[in-house]
């Protein structure tokens, strides 16, 4: 679990100083937390802004983009340019496709279940990590070709791509105690 902790999550662990467990310590501990991440959230975006305000790029390239084909549930077909690097999760979202992603690409849900449907693109994508793998047994309609939207990143040799989305997808939902399921269909 800590391996997939950010390195401003850690800073910010640390620098919350954990106390000895009670409830005003932890809530202390959750607050300073809190305080610190967005800090360090808006220190990062600002730097960002400032970066591509003042045209840091000297190559003042045009963005490389890939074509990409979302099927949607409904079978509809969306052809849309997706930025080199860009995650097919982030892509669905920044193009008004119902691809949920509700862990938001932490590999903590299967929610953002894709199929490829052209085993020549998915033989071109990396071999999934065994995290995904795992959120992958969870997905409905899974399928030999089946990966997580946020684990797929566009690189040049994925120009073309089709992206089939499943007509459903299953929440998991735990209380600490129970584990709870929901199929959700469109």
């Amino acid at each position: 679990m800590l391996s997939r902790l950010s390195r401003a999550g850690l800073q910010a662990l640390s620098w919350a100083r954990p106390g000895q467990g009670s409830i005003t310590s932890r809530s202390n501990e959750v607050g300073a937390i809190s305080s610190y991440m967005i800090c360090a959230g808006r220190n990062l975006f600002c730097s960002a802004t400032i970066s591509t305000a003042t045209g840091s790029d000297s190559n003042n390239k045009p963005e490389a983009k890939i074509s990409v084909t979302f099927v949607c549930k409904d079978g509809e077909e969306k052809l849309v340019k997706v930025p080199i690097g860009m995650s097919m999760l982030e892509a669905a979202h920044e193009n008004d496709i119902e691809l949920e992603g509700a862990c938001e690409g932490s590999l903590a849900c299967s929610t953002c279940h894709v199929i490829v449907t052209d085993v020549n693109f998915y033989n071109k994508l990396e071999d999934p990590v065994d995290e995904e793998n795992d959120m992958l047994d969870l997905a409905f309609g899974l399928t030999e070709t089946s990966r997580l939207g946020c684990q797929v990143v566009s690189s040049p040799e994925l120009d073309g791509i089709r992206l089939k989305l499943p007509t459903a997808t299953i929440h998991f939902k735990a209380d600490g105690i129970n584990l709870a399921y929901t199929l959700c269909v469109d």
